[in-house]
Protein backbone atom coordinates (compact mmCIF):
# COMPACT_ATOMS: atom_id res chain seq x y z
CA UNK A 1 0.00 0.00 0.00
CA UNK A 2 0.79 3.55 -0.39
CA UNK A 3 0.46 6.13 1.80
CA UNK A 4 0.54 9.84 2.26
CA UNK A 5 1.98 10.90 5.21
CA UNK A 6 0.98 14.54 6.56
CA UNK A 7 2.57 16.80 9.29
CA UNK A 8 0.68 20.30 9.39
CA UNK A 9 2.87 21.92 10.75
CA UNK A 10 2.83 25.39 12.33
CA UNK A 11 4.90 26.81 9.77
CA UNK A 12 4.99 24.20 7.30
CA UNK A 13 3.02 21.54 5.78
CA UNK A 14 5.07 18.39 5.19
CA UNK A 15 4.23 15.57 2.90
CA UNK A 16 6.42 12.27 3.10
CA UNK A 17 4.96 9.34 0.23
CA UNK A 18 5.60 6.11 0.98
CA UNK A 19 5.42 2.66 -0.61
CA UNK A 20 5.00 0.92 2.69
CA UNK A 21 5.37 -2.78 1.14
CA UNK A 22 8.67 -1.55 -0.82
CA UNK A 23 9.79 -0.06 2.35
CA UNK A 24 10.89 3.21 1.04
CA UNK A 25 9.91 6.99 0.49
CA UNK A 26 8.95 7.27 -2.96
CA UNK A 27 8.83 11.33 -2.40
CA UNK A 28 9.22 14.16 0.27
CA UNK A 29 7.31 18.06 -0.23
CA UNK A 30 6.67 20.94 2.03
CA UNK A 31 4.99 24.39 1.71
CA UNK A 32 4.20 27.17 4.42
CA UNK A 33 1.05 26.06 6.47
CA UNK A 34 -1.79 28.63 5.16
CA UNK A 35 -3.53 28.64 9.17
CA UNK A 36 -5.15 32.02 8.27
CA UNK A 37 -6.89 31.16 5.30
CA UNK A 38 -7.29 27.20 4.56
CA UNK A 39 -4.88 24.51 5.40
CA UNK A 40 -5.77 23.02 2.41
CA UNK A 41 -3.87 25.82 0.76
CA UNK A 42 -0.58 24.90 2.31
CA UNK A 43 -1.56 21.19 1.28
CA UNK A 44 -1.88 21.70 -2.35
CA UNK A 45 0.61 23.28 -2.59
CA UNK A 46 2.99 21.18 -1.40
CA UNK A 47 1.36 18.65 -3.06
CA UNK A 48 1.69 20.53 -6.69
CA UNK A 49 5.62 20.63 -5.73
CA UNK A 50 5.27 16.71 -5.17
CA UNK A 51 3.65 16.72 -8.45
CA UNK A 52 5.90 18.30 -10.37
CA UNK A 53 9.14 16.39 -9.21
CA UNK A 54 7.07 12.63 -9.91
CA UNK A 55 3.88 13.27 -11.85
CA UNK A 56 0.25 12.34 -10.23
CA UNK A 57 0.56 11.46 -7.04
CA UNK A 58 -1.28 8.43 -6.15
CA UNK A 59 -1.85 6.77 -2.56
CA UNK A 60 -4.52 4.26 -0.94
CA UNK A 61 -4.97 6.74 2.15
CA UNK A 62 -3.96 9.68 4.00
CA UNK A 63 -2.75 9.86 7.69
CA UNK A 64 -2.00 13.52 9.19
CA UNK A 65 -1.24 14.76 12.12
CA UNK A 66 -0.67 18.32 13.16
CA UNK A 67 0.43 21.28 15.35
CA UNK A 68 -0.87 23.94 13.65
CA UNK A 69 -2.62 26.89 15.53
CA UNK A 70 -0.55 26.25 18.53
CA UNK A 71 -1.00 22.36 18.65
CA UNK A 72 -3.10 21.14 21.24
CA UNK A 73 -2.99 23.07 24.41
CA UNK A 74 -3.92 22.30 27.92
CA UNK A 75 -3.98 23.01 31.29
CA UNK A 76 -3.62 20.05 34.48
CA UNK A 77 -5.34 21.11 37.75
CA UNK A 78 -4.07 18.37 40.46
CA UNK A 79 -3.28 18.16 44.62
CA UNK A 80 0.37 18.21 45.21
CA UNK A 81 3.04 20.09 43.09
CA UNK A 82 4.91 17.15 42.90
CA UNK A 83 2.73 14.29 42.57
CA UNK A 84 -1.12 14.28 41.51
CA UNK A 85 -0.46 17.75 39.49
CA UNK A 86 2.69 16.32 37.93
CA UNK A 87 1.06 12.70 37.16
CA UNK A 88 -1.61 15.26 35.05
CA UNK A 89 1.35 17.05 33.61
CA UNK A 90 2.99 14.14 32.14
CA UNK A 91 -0.17 12.67 31.13
CA UNK A 92 -0.99 15.52 28.91
CA UNK A 93 2.68 15.75 27.69
CA UNK A 94 2.83 11.87 26.50
CA UNK A 95 -0.58 12.35 24.89
CA UNK A 96 1.30 15.25 22.62
CA UNK A 97 0.28 18.29 24.37
CA UNK A 98 1.37 21.99 24.31
CA UNK A 99 1.31 22.38 28.50
CA UNK A 100 0.29 25.87 29.38
CA UNK A 101 0.71 25.87 33.09
CA UNK A 102 -0.32 23.59 35.79
CA UNK A 103 -2.19 24.50 38.41
CA UNK A 104 -1.92 22.67 42.34
CA UNK A 105 -3.63 22.69 45.73
CA UNK A 106 -6.85 24.82 45.91
CA UNK A 107 -8.16 26.66 43.17
CA UNK A 108 -9.28 30.19 43.41
CA UNK A 109 -11.68 32.66 41.68
CA UNK A 110 -8.31 34.73 40.59
CA UNK A 111 -6.83 31.35 39.27
CA UNK A 112 -10.07 30.54 37.31
CA UNK A 113 -9.52 33.76 35.91
CA UNK A 114 -6.39 33.06 34.60
CA UNK A 115 -7.48 29.69 33.49
CA UNK A 116 -10.02 31.88 31.09
CA UNK A 117 -6.85 33.75 29.73
CA UNK A 118 -4.98 31.04 29.20
CA UNK A 119 -7.97 29.72 26.52
CA UNK A 120 -6.74 25.84 26.56
CA UNK A 121 -8.43 23.12 24.33
CA UNK A 122 -8.51 20.89 27.15
CA UNK A 123 -8.45 20.66 31.01
CA UNK A 124 -7.07 17.91 32.63
CA UNK A 125 -9.03 17.69 36.36
CA UNK A 126 -6.89 15.08 38.93
CA UNK A 127 -6.61 15.11 42.27
CA UNK A 128 -6.22 12.00 45.31
CA UNK A 129 -4.76 8.85 45.17
CA UNK A 130 -8.09 6.25 44.75
CA UNK A 131 -9.57 5.93 48.60
CA UNK A 132 -7.55 9.26 49.43
CA UNK A 133 -8.21 13.12 49.24
CA UNK A 134 -11.49 13.44 47.88
CA UNK A 135 -12.15 17.33 49.01
CA UNK A 136 -9.32 18.40 46.58
CA UNK A 137 -11.05 17.77 43.24
CA UNK A 138 -14.61 18.56 44.30
CA UNK A 139 -13.57 22.03 45.71
CA UNK A 140 -11.76 22.23 42.11
CA UNK A 141 -14.75 21.13 40.39
CA UNK A 142 -16.88 23.35 41.83
CA UNK A 143 -14.16 26.17 40.95
CA UNK A 144 -14.12 25.60 36.98
CA UNK A 145 -17.87 25.47 37.04
CA UNK A 146 -17.11 28.72 37.20
CA UNK A 147 -15.85 29.16 33.60
CA UNK A 148 -17.04 31.35 31.19
CA UNK A 149 -14.89 29.28 28.28
CA UNK A 150 -16.20 25.80 27.35
CA UNK A 151 -13.32 23.17 26.87
CA UNK A 152 -13.61 19.60 27.24
CA UNK A 153 -12.60 18.60 31.02
CA UNK A 154 -11.16 15.49 31.17
CA UNK A 155 -11.80 14.09 35.17
CA UNK A 156 -8.98 11.51 36.08
CA UNK A 157 -8.64 11.77 39.76
CA UNK A 158 -9.71 9.83 42.84
CA UNK A 159 -12.03 7.42 41.27
CA UNK A 160 -14.54 7.10 44.05
CA UNK A 161 -16.02 10.95 43.72
CA UNK A 162 -15.36 10.70 39.54
CA UNK A 163 -19.05 10.56 39.47
CA UNK A 164 -20.04 13.11 41.88
CA UNK A 165 -17.26 15.31 39.86
CA UNK A 166 -19.31 15.08 36.68
CA UNK A 167 -22.12 16.12 38.09
CA UNK A 168 -20.88 18.93 39.68
CA UNK A 169 -19.72 19.96 35.86
CA UNK A 170 -22.51 19.10 33.94
CA UNK A 171 -22.52 22.01 31.84
CA UNK A 172 -19.24 21.18 30.25
CA UNK A 173 -18.20 18.21 28.15
CA UNK A 174 -16.65 16.14 30.26
CA UNK A 175 -14.30 12.79 29.97
CA UNK A 176 -14.03 10.55 32.79
CA UNK A 177 -11.29 7.98 33.09
CA UNK A 178 -9.15 6.28 35.32
CA UNK A 179 -7.21 7.73 38.08
CA UNK A 180 -3.37 9.47 36.90
CA UNK A 181 -2.18 8.74 40.13
CA UNK A 182 -4.46 5.68 41.56
CA UNK A 183 -1.85 5.53 44.64
CA UNK A 184 1.00 7.50 45.83
CA UNK A 185 3.79 7.47 43.15
CA UNK A 186 2.11 5.44 40.49
CA UNK A 187 2.12 6.89 37.26
CA UNK A 188 -1.33 5.63 35.17
CA UNK A 189 -0.91 7.73 32.39
CA UNK A 190 -2.04 5.65 29.09
CA UNK A 191 -5.53 5.77 29.82
CA UNK A 192 -5.90 9.48 29.84
CA UNK A 193 -3.51 9.97 27.03
CA UNK A 194 -6.09 7.90 25.33
CA UNK A 195 -9.18 10.37 25.95
CA UNK A 196 -7.13 13.04 25.18
CA UNK A 197 -6.51 11.72 21.33
CA UNK A 198 -9.84 11.15 21.19
CA UNK A 199 -11.08 14.26 22.11
CA UNK A 200 -8.65 15.77 19.57
CA UNK A 201 -9.52 13.68 16.81
CA UNK A 202 -12.99 14.15 17.32
CA UNK A 203 -13.31 17.86 18.41
CA UNK A 204 -10.63 20.00 18.91
CA UNK A 205 -9.76 19.60 14.68
CA UNK A 206 -12.85 21.46 14.43
CA UNK A 207 -11.15 24.67 16.10
CA UNK A 208 -8.47 24.42 14.36
CA UNK A 209 -9.76 25.06 11.09
CA UNK A 210 -9.11 21.39 9.71
CA UNK A 211 -12.51 20.11 8.97
CA UNK A 212 -12.65 21.09 5.42
CA UNK A 213 -9.21 18.91 5.28
CA UNK A 214 -10.36 15.96 6.77
CA UNK A 215 -13.46 15.72 4.84
CA UNK A 216 -11.51 15.90 1.51
CA UNK A 217 -7.81 14.55 2.64
CA UNK A 218 -8.41 11.90 5.72
CA UNK A 219 -8.08 12.12 9.44
CA UNK A 220 -5.98 13.73 11.30
CA UNK A 221 -4.89 11.07 14.09
CA UNK A 222 -3.16 12.91 16.23
CA UNK A 223 -1.15 15.96 17.62
CA UNK A 224 2.53 16.14 15.83
CA UNK A 225 4.18 15.32 19.07
CA UNK A 226 2.58 12.45 19.83
CA UNK A 227 3.60 11.30 16.81
CA UNK A 228 7.33 11.42 17.16
CA UNK A 229 6.83 10.06 20.22
CA UNK A 230 5.34 6.81 19.05
CA UNK A 231 8.06 6.76 16.11
CA UNK A 232 10.82 6.60 18.60
CA UNK A 233 8.55 4.19 21.13
CA UNK A 234 9.20 1.79 17.91
CA UNK A 235 12.84 2.12 17.17
CA UNK A 236 13.41 1.57 20.48
CA UNK A 237 11.06 -1.45 20.97
CA UNK A 238 10.75 -3.14 17.44
CA UNK A 239 8.06 -5.18 16.48
CA UNK A 240 7.82 -9.14 16.67
CA UNK A 241 9.99 -9.11 13.27
CA UNK A 242 12.53 -6.70 13.76
CA UNK A 243 14.52 -5.65 17.10
CA UNK A 244 14.41 -1.92 17.64
CA UNK A 245 17.42 -0.10 18.84
CA UNK A 246 16.42 -0.16 23.11
CA UNK A 247 16.64 2.69 25.58
CA UNK A 248 17.13 5.67 23.95
CA UNK A 249 16.96 9.87 24.04
CA UNK A 250 15.49 12.05 20.86
CA UNK A 251 15.85 15.65 21.18
CA UNK A 252 14.02 17.98 18.97
CA UNK A 253 15.12 21.29 19.13
CA UNK A 254 13.03 23.63 17.61
CA UNK A 255 12.11 27.32 17.29
CA UNK A 256 10.14 27.85 19.99
CA UNK A 257 10.54 24.38 21.91
CA UNK A 258 12.94 21.70 22.91
CA UNK A 259 11.68 18.41 23.47
CA UNK A 260 13.29 15.44 24.90
CA UNK A 261 11.48 12.16 24.83
CA UNK A 262 13.08 9.25 26.04
CA UNK A 263 12.30 5.54 25.83
CA UNK A 264 13.08 3.29 27.73
CA UNK A 265 12.42 2.72 32.40
CA UNK A 266 15.37 4.22 33.82
CA UNK A 267 15.33 3.12 37.17
CA UNK A 268 18.30 2.73 39.30
CA UNK A 269 20.97 0.49 37.44
CA UNK A 270 23.13 0.36 41.37
CA UNK A 271 21.75 -2.23 43.69
CA UNK A 272 22.77 0.97 46.13
CA UNK A 273 20.42 3.14 44.90
CA UNK A 274 16.94 3.23 45.95
CA UNK A 275 13.69 4.97 44.00
CA UNK A 276 11.69 7.54 45.30
CA UNK A 277 9.04 9.86 44.38
CA UNK A 278 6.81 9.26 40.97
CA UNK A 279 7.38 6.67 38.83
CA UNK A 280 8.27 7.64 35.37
CA UNK A 281 6.84 6.32 32.37
CA UNK A 282 8.51 3.76 30.01
CA UNK A 283 8.06 6.65 26.98
CA UNK A 284 8.38 10.29 28.56
CA UNK A 285 8.18 13.56 26.94
CA UNK A 286 9.30 16.86 28.41
CA UNK A 287 9.19 20.16 26.41
CA UNK A 288 10.76 23.50 27.38
CA UNK A 289 9.43 26.08 26.18
CA UNK A 290 12.12 28.39 27.51
CA UNK A 291 14.74 26.83 25.11
CA UNK A 292 14.23 27.46 21.26
CA UNK A 293 16.08 29.04 18.30
CA UNK A 294 14.28 31.80 17.34
CA UNK A 295 10.52 32.28 18.95
CA UNK A 296 12.36 31.74 22.12
CA UNK A 297 15.53 32.77 21.45
CA UNK A 298 15.70 35.50 24.39
CA UNK A 299 14.09 32.98 27.40
CA UNK A 300 16.83 31.28 26.61
CA UNK A 301 19.34 33.80 26.65
CA UNK A 302 17.85 34.68 30.19
CA UNK A 303 17.64 31.20 31.39
CA UNK A 304 21.72 30.19 29.95
CA UNK A 305 23.59 32.83 30.19
CA UNK A 306 26.48 34.98 28.03
CA UNK A 307 28.98 32.79 29.95
CA UNK A 308 28.07 30.09 28.85
CA UNK A 309 27.21 30.76 25.39
CA UNK A 310 30.73 32.33 24.93
CA UNK A 311 32.04 29.03 26.61
CA UNK A 312 31.22 27.59 23.16
CA UNK A 313 31.76 30.66 20.53
CA UNK A 314 32.54 34.07 21.33
CA UNK A 315 30.01 36.25 20.42
CA UNK A 316 27.79 38.76 22.13
CA UNK A 317 24.89 36.30 22.82
CA UNK A 318 22.54 39.15 23.41
CA UNK A 319 22.21 40.75 20.21
CA UNK A 320 22.08 37.69 18.44
CA UNK A 321 19.68 36.01 20.52
CA UNK A 322 17.37 39.05 19.89
CA UNK A 323 17.98 39.50 15.92
CA UNK A 324 16.84 35.79 15.44
CA UNK A 325 13.84 36.39 18.11
CA UNK A 326 12.69 39.51 15.42
CA UNK A 327 13.88 37.67 12.47
CA UNK A 328 12.23 33.55 12.91
CA UNK A 329 12.92 33.38 9.58
CA UNK A 330 16.14 34.12 9.66
CA UNK A 331 19.48 31.39 7.55
CA UNK A 332 22.84 31.44 8.65
CA UNK A 333 25.44 32.05 6.45
CA UNK A 334 28.41 33.22 7.37
CA UNK A 335 30.91 30.84 9.21
CA UNK A 336 29.95 33.00 12.54
CA UNK A 337 26.50 32.96 12.39
CA UNK A 338 27.11 28.72 11.92
CA UNK A 339 29.01 28.47 14.95
CA UNK A 340 26.36 31.30 16.78
CA UNK A 341 23.61 28.68 15.91
CA UNK A 342 25.07 25.95 16.94
CA UNK A 343 26.55 27.44 20.43
CA UNK A 344 22.80 28.13 21.14
CA UNK A 345 21.45 24.43 19.77
CA UNK A 346 23.97 23.29 21.90
CA UNK A 347 22.63 25.05 24.87
CA UNK A 348 19.18 23.89 24.06
CA UNK A 349 20.30 20.34 23.88
CA UNK A 350 21.97 20.83 27.31
CA UNK A 351 19.26 22.30 29.70
CA UNK A 352 16.43 20.05 28.15
CA UNK A 353 18.06 17.09 28.61
CA UNK A 354 19.37 18.20 32.57
CA UNK A 355 15.78 18.69 33.32
CA UNK A 356 14.72 15.78 31.32
CA UNK A 357 16.92 13.11 33.21
CA UNK A 358 16.80 12.42 37.17
CA UNK A 359 18.61 13.42 40.10
CA UNK A 360 20.53 12.20 43.20
CA UNK A 361 20.58 12.95 46.44
CA UNK A 362 22.05 11.39 49.61
CA UNK A 363 21.42 10.89 53.06
CA UNK A 364 23.42 10.11 56.24
CA UNK A 365 22.30 7.19 57.71
CA UNK A 366 23.85 4.88 60.11
CA UNK A 367 28.06 5.60 59.78
CA UNK A 368 27.29 5.55 55.83
CA UNK A 369 25.79 7.38 52.61
CA UNK A 370 22.30 6.34 51.03
CA UNK A 371 21.78 7.58 47.89
CA UNK A 372 18.25 7.61 46.49
CA UNK A 373 17.35 8.21 42.64
CA UNK A 374 13.75 10.57 41.68
CA UNK A 375 13.27 10.21 37.50
CA UNK A 376 15.03 8.16 35.23
CA UNK A 377 18.93 7.15 34.97
CA UNK A 378 19.55 7.33 31.51
CA UNK A 379 23.26 6.12 31.88
CA UNK A 380 22.74 2.61 29.88
CA UNK A 381 20.39 4.63 27.38
CA UNK A 382 22.82 3.84 24.28
CA UNK A 383 21.43 5.30 21.59
CA UNK A 384 21.05 9.22 21.39
CA UNK A 385 18.64 10.85 18.53
CA UNK A 386 19.08 14.75 16.92
CA UNK A 387 15.80 16.09 14.82
CA UNK A 388 15.26 19.64 14.23
CA UNK A 389 16.48 22.28 11.58
CA UNK A 390 19.34 23.59 13.73
CA UNK A 391 20.88 20.06 13.53
CA UNK A 392 19.79 18.45 10.21
CA UNK A 393 21.24 21.69 8.29
CA UNK A 394 24.62 21.93 11.09
CA UNK A 395 27.81 21.31 9.89
CA UNK A 396 28.59 19.57 12.97
CA UNK A 397 25.48 18.23 14.64
CA UNK A 398 27.66 15.86 16.64
CA UNK A 399 29.06 18.68 19.07
CA UNK A 400 25.90 19.71 19.29
CA UNK A 401 24.60 16.17 20.26
CA UNK A 402 27.32 15.29 23.06
CA UNK A 403 26.06 15.30 26.56
CA UNK A 404 27.76 15.77 29.82
CA UNK A 405 29.45 13.70 31.81
CA UNK A 406 27.63 13.46 35.06
CA UNK A 407 25.71 10.83 37.40
CA UNK A 408 22.45 9.55 35.47
CA UNK A 409 23.54 10.68 32.14
CA UNK A 410 24.34 8.32 29.01
CA UNK A 411 27.66 7.37 29.77
CA UNK A 412 28.55 6.17 25.86
CA UNK A 413 25.57 7.03 23.98
CA UNK A 414 26.13 6.42 19.92
CA UNK A 415 24.66 9.48 18.22
CA UNK A 416 22.43 9.54 15.53
CA UNK A 417 20.06 12.46 13.33
CA UNK A 418 17.25 12.40 11.77
CA UNK A 419 18.15 14.10 8.33
CA UNK A 420 15.11 13.56 6.75
CA UNK A 421 12.85 14.80 9.07
CA UNK A 422 11.11 11.15 9.13
CA UNK A 423 10.09 10.44 12.66
CA UNK A 424 6.54 12.39 12.58
CA UNK A 425 5.83 10.61 9.24
CA UNK A 426 7.00 7.55 10.84
CA UNK A 427 4.71 7.85 13.84
CA UNK A 428 2.17 7.88 11.42
CA UNK A 429 2.92 5.40 9.20
CA UNK A 430 3.30 3.06 12.42
CA UNK A 431 -0.32 2.94 13.05
CA UNK A 432 -0.91 0.88 10.00
CA UNK A 433 2.63 -0.74 9.13
CA UNK A 434 5.02 -0.99 12.17
CA UNK A 435 7.76 -3.15 10.18
CA UNK A 436 7.48 -0.98 6.97
CA UNK A 437 7.96 2.21 9.75
CA UNK A 438 10.55 0.72 11.73
CA UNK A 439 12.36 -0.63 8.41
CA UNK A 440 12.25 3.12 7.16
CA UNK A 441 13.35 4.59 10.30
CA UNK A 442 16.39 2.53 10.63
CA UNK A 443 17.71 3.19 6.74
CA UNK A 444 17.14 6.78 7.19
CA UNK A 445 18.60 7.59 10.40
CA UNK A 446 22.29 8.52 10.13
CA UNK A 447 25.35 7.51 12.38
CA UNK A 448 27.40 10.67 13.52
Amino acid sequence: MKYLLVDIGSTYTKLTLVDAEKREIIAKEKDITTIKTSVMDGFKNALGKMENKIGKVEYDKAITCSSAAGGLKMVAVGLGKNLTAEAAKRSALGAGARMLKTFSYELDLSKVREIEELDPDIILLSGGTNNGNKFNIIHNANMLANLNIKAPIVIAGNEQVAEEVAEILCDFETYTTENVMPTVNELNADPTRRIIRDIFMRRIILAKGLSEYREKVGEVLMPTPDSVLQAARLLSVGTENEAGLGNLILVDVGGATTDVHSIGHGLPTNNEVRFEGLKEAFDKRTVEGDLGMRYSAISLYESVGEEELRGYFEADYLAECKKRSEDIMMVPKTEEDKKIEASIAKACVNHSIERHVGKLRKEYSNGRYIYYQSGKDLSEFNTIIGTGGVLVHSEDPKFILETKKDSLYPEKPIQYLDREYILSAMGLLATQDKDSALSIMKNCIQKL
